[in-house]
């Protein structure tokens, strides 16, 4: 099946939505093997390095295709759409917002010079590590330390779930270089092969198999003060920089999972038989599926509208934990709502339908879980929400 845009788009550039549509067939080849062996697909990252999706926000001196924040939830929307392996999806995201945007926005040039073309390219994996064993969303409490040695830092600590690092060759560590609070975070950019940084083996996960994850630990890693990412003490604006994107990125993926579900739903529900009528006939289905429509419009609004806020530097924080809970839990909801259509087909490995549950869980607990997301809304509204 082709992707076809969902809206026609006023602009005379090339709508990025496309840009994996000529790969389905490579992407999609073998994914419920992939998928048991939790293994990371490889030959699949090679066809996304082809396709130039990874490419997508960078500046064309570094190898990109200077798109905008727009252009680049289109792509991964796209994606969402065309490939049915969440898991690579996930990566694919990750590697574009985890390093390479921060690196754009607050790095030096003598970095950006050195790195950004490997990472636009693809021939260079990242993560970045923020999330710790104690500190999952309470980011301005990591106990992971940076002393300073001279022209140094010294690292110290482990962080916790990180995606991508058992095949990342380049991290972005956030770590304490203050006392807690907003101004005590600090943000460096460290080699795969420093000495003194550990990547533990992958974790077996429910979902997103193959997107891999892992625990990294810092034990006297040193790192030059160059490596450092913007100022320091500046890791909490750089923070808010990038979770903005990777909800925004990540659920632009994830939008377009949920056409493709719809679109396949209701394909099945005008085909399928059961007692002489298509069972979209039947009121409790139909409704189940004008749901889906809806949840997938909502999502739709909710992260073209939010990210046009936060393109156009406004203030977008109660609208990014609101976009992030709507299109997860729309995710999950429809996904289970699918299962449920399809009947025993549904629940079959090879409907592929089940993987999708299995992968929409995972979204209402990444980036700061749905409860998380209800605390931030309480708080902007004023409310003292207990946690």
């Amino acid at each position: 099946m082709t992707p076809t845009p969902p809206a026609p788009r006023t602009s005379t550039r090339p709508d990025p939505y496309t840009l994996t549509a000529p790969f389905a067939e490579e992407l999609n080849q073998d994914i419920e093997e992939w998928d048991t062996r939790a293994a990371f697909p490889w030959d699949k990252w090679k066809t996304l390095q082809r396709c130039g999706l990874l490419t997508v926000p960078f500046e064309t001196r570094y190898g990109g295709r200077g798109g905008t924040l727009t252009d680049t939830m289109r792509a991964l929307e796209g994606l969402g759409y065309t490939c049915r392996d969440s898991g690579l999806g996930f990566c694919a995201s990750t590697q574009i917002v985890s390093v390479g945007v921060p690196l754009q926005a607050f790095g030096s040039e003598q970095l950006k010079s050195r790195f950004l073309p490997g990472i636009v390219s693809g021939d260079l994996v990242t993560a970045h590590a923020i999330t710790e064993p104690d500190h999952g969303s309470d980011a301005l409490n990591i106990s992971s330390t940076a002393t300073r040695d001279g022209g140094d830092y010294v690292i110290d600590g482990g962080k916790m779930f990180i995606t991508n690092a058992p095949i990342a060759d380049l991290f972005l560590l956030y770590v304490r270089t203050g006392p807690p609070g907003p101004f005590g975070l600090s943000v460096f950019l460290v080699e795969r092969d420093t000495p003194g940084l550990r990547v533990g083996d992958p974790l077996t996960t429910m979902g997103l198999r193959t997107s891999p994850l892992s625990q990294v630990t810092f034990d006297g890693l040193r790192v030059p003060a160059t490596r450092r990412i913007g100022q320091e003490g500046a890791g909490f604006l750089i923070l808010d920089h990038v979770m903005k994107r990777e909800v925004l990125l990540s659920f632009s993926l994830t939008l377009g999972e949920m056409e493709h579900r719809l679109e396949r739903v209701l394909e099945y529900a005008k085909s399928r038989r059961q007692f002489g009528e298509p069972i979209g006939a039947f009121q409790s289905v139909a409704h189940r599926i004008a749901d889906m429509k809806i949840s997938v419009e909502t999502a739709r609004k909710w992260l073209a509208d939010t990210g046009a806020k936060v393109e156009a530097g406004q203030d977008a924080a109660l609208d990014v934990a609101a976009t992030k809970t709507v299109v997860s839990e729309a995710n999950k909801r429809t996904a289970l709502d699918a299962v449920q259509i399809f009947g025993g087909q549904g629940y079959l490995v090879s409907t592929g339908i089940e993987r999708d549950v299995r992968n929409a869980i995972g979204g209402t607990i990444y980036s700061g879980t749905s409860e998380i997301q209800r605390n931030r809304i309480a708080s902007l509204l004023g409310l003292q929400a207990k946690n």
